[in-house]
């Protein structure tokens, strides 16, 4: 196991590790063990009591933050005719078809969410080997195969993210910055947890949040206690 550094192991003295926090000391926590020089994300993690290999236990999905990420997301957007003004005018960072398909074909990454109109999937589906392991594939799960593409742009700056259930039955989502009021945190938390609770298998059985913390992106995990989480 790599040596921890020095910040990292004062940082962790100020967790109790045996001790499950409510939610709103949790954040508290994660913000003062942040000792990143820049702007942390804070990210919230979740164990759940599912079987991903199952198809009925595969979670996944996108939510709108009420508070927003904190970072500027930039949207390309797959679309042809009409679609390719509506999404210019929504606020789009790039738009095209062919050229983008290229592009990407050549290695350009410089975004980070991709919306596609469906009837743009055929060729989008072309780049499935090279955005599906970096989790770019547009998916109409999350909102981003459809012809409604001003929404969808709108969603995504806003601050929506999406969640997926890894291989162990593990979610990563982010819930902003170091610098967010704390309020605003837990907010952004709440909407998350309360999304998840929501979209519970039915085919999940014991217990399903098995584990929750919240961590800054270098500092160390912090548990939160489920029963201090109020949904709505």
């Amino acid at each position: 196991m790599a040596k921890k550094g020095k910040k990292y192991v004062e940082a962790a003295k100020l967790v109790d590790n045996t001790k499950a926090y409510p939610i709103a000391e949790a954040i508290e926590l994660a913000k003062k063990t942040n000792f990143a020089k820049f702007d942390a994300t804070v990210e919230a993690a979740f164990r759940l009591g599912v079987d991903p290999k199952k198809a009925d236990q595969q979670i996944r999905g996108a939510v709108v933050l009420p508070n927003g990420t904190g970072k500027t997301q930039r949207v390309l957007v797959f679309a042809k005719g009409e679609k390719v003004k509506e999404a210019e005018a929504a606020g789009a960072d790039y738009v095209g078809d062919a050229e983008y398909i290229n592009k990407i074909q050549q290695g350009w990454f410089d975004f980070d969410v991709i919306v596609a109109t469906p009837d743009m999937m055929g060729e989008v589906g072309k780049l499935g080997r090279v955005l599906g392991p970096k989790g770019l594939m547009p998916n109409p799960k999350t909102g981003t195969v459809t012809f409604d593409v001003t929404r969808a742009i709108n969603e995504i700056k806003a601050g929506k993210v999406e969640y997926r259930v890894d291989k162990v039955g593990n979610i990563h989502v982010p819930i902003g910055k170091a610098s967010f009021e704390d309020q605003k945190l837990v907010e952004n938390f709440n909407t998350i947890f309360d999304t998840l609770v929501k979209v519970k298998p039915s085919a999940a059985k014991g217990t399903y949040m098995k584990n929750v913390t919240v961590s800054s992106t270098m500092g160390p995990g912090v548990k939160v206690d489920p029963s201090t989480v109020t949904v709505k």
